[in-house]
């Protein structure tokens, strides 16, 4: 169990620490005046001071923060956050949502690297579950959903768990020539959940440097779609709130990866929590981009509205606006967390 939430607990680390690196970095090119970087949230257990900013470590490993000079309140300072121009600003803003989105990709790359890529290649089609006569076969590649780019199997299941109330206009490929059914998703009390019947050949595919690359960049992309459904599910009701998983439902998540890991290999073990952190770092990109204020997105939401206008808003009255917007997320992060002890212990 220790070993668990030690993994957890760095795999959150490293995923913050990569996200403020990415503000730090390009608020340093800026010449902006960084007064503090910290890891953690709440009392500072342990800091030191090296040239203008001081380094802190906290003990709740949620956040971080990069505290730049002027950034939420008015500063005569040349090197202020608020007294550099527009898009100054809006690049080291941008920057944090980027490095995790270059770190999905990079992390992505290396697993598909190693472990292949599994294609959505027809192995065989259980009639049980309905889709007999589709007209798939052994042999054929499923390459599109309604319009949606497939490029591994695992995003078929995604796919079909999103519209499984809806027949599904699915497109295939065989000896070159592209064909096109309709399949309808049948609940499985076996699996517990909707599926097509089809399943897929178990090998997995090497690729080369380039399509390691290209293969990378669209399981990344499977990771953005799946995250704006689920938040769109969410909205809809189709998932309900108690679905849910805040940081305690994440480490849960990361220790039973790691724990059905181990019979694998130690191999497994790191393909797997590289996985599952790809998947997170997606996730907080676009968690961070959204228009909430606090998050990256508020302040990006905000330098647009300036745009627009031609002249900053009052630096107290976004100050306080973003403070708003921290006190909300606190509070649904308390509720989340107290939703995933629920479904943990109860």
């Amino acid at each position: 169990m220790v070993i668990k939430i030690i993994i957890a607990l760095l795999i959150f680390s490293f995923l913050v620490i990569f996200h403020e690196l990415g503000h730090f970095f390009v608020a340093k090119k800026c010449n902006i005046k960084v007064n503090e970087f910290w890891l953690g949230m709440g009392p500072t257990i342990l800091s030191f001071t090296k040239g203008e900013t001081k380094y802190c470590l906290k003990p709740l490993p949620f956040g971080g923060a990069c505290v730049m000079e002027g950034e939420d309140e008015a500063s005569e300072d040349e090197r202020a956050f608020n007294n550099k121009p527009l898009w100054q600003r809006f690049l080291v803003v941008l920057a944090g949502p980027f490095a995790n989105f270059l770190l999905a990709i990079i992390l992505c790359t290396i697993v598909i690297a190693v472990m292949g890529i599994d294609k959505p290649i027809v192995n065989s089609v259980n009639e049980e579950l309905g889709n007999a006569d589709s007209g798939l076969q052994p042999g054929d590649e499923v390459v599109d959903m309604d319009g949606y780019r497939i490029h591994f199997a695992h995003e078929v299941s995604a796919y079909v768990f999103f519209h499984s109330d809806e027949d599904i206009e699915t497109t295939y490929v065989r000896d070159g020539e592209k064909y096109t059914t309709t399949l309808t998703p049948s609940y499985s009390e076996e699996a517990g959940r909707y599926m097509v019947g089809v399943r897929w050949n178990p090998e997995y595919v090497k690729g080369n440097f380039f399509e390691d690359i290209y293969y990378g960049m669209c399981q990344m992309k499977y990771y953005i779609y799946t995250t704006f459904k689920s938040l769109s599910a969410l909205v809809t009701g189709q998932v309900s709130f108690k679905e849910m998983s805040g940081p305690v439902g994440i480490v849960k998540v990361i220790g039973d990866t790691y724990e059905k890991s181990l019979s694998s290999g130690a191999l497994y073990v790191v393909m797997n929590l590289f996985n599952l952190s790809a998947l997170l770092s997606a996730n907080l990109c676009v968690m961070n981009l959204l228009p909430i204020p606090a998050l990256d997105g508020g302040r990006i939401l905000l330098f647009i509205v300036e745009g627009i206008r031609g002249k900053k808003l009052n630096e107290n009255i976004e100050g306080k606006i973003h403070l708003v917007g921290f006190v909300l997320l606190m509070g649904l992060m308390v509720v989340v967390m107290f939703n995933d002890i629920v479904k943990i212990f109860f």
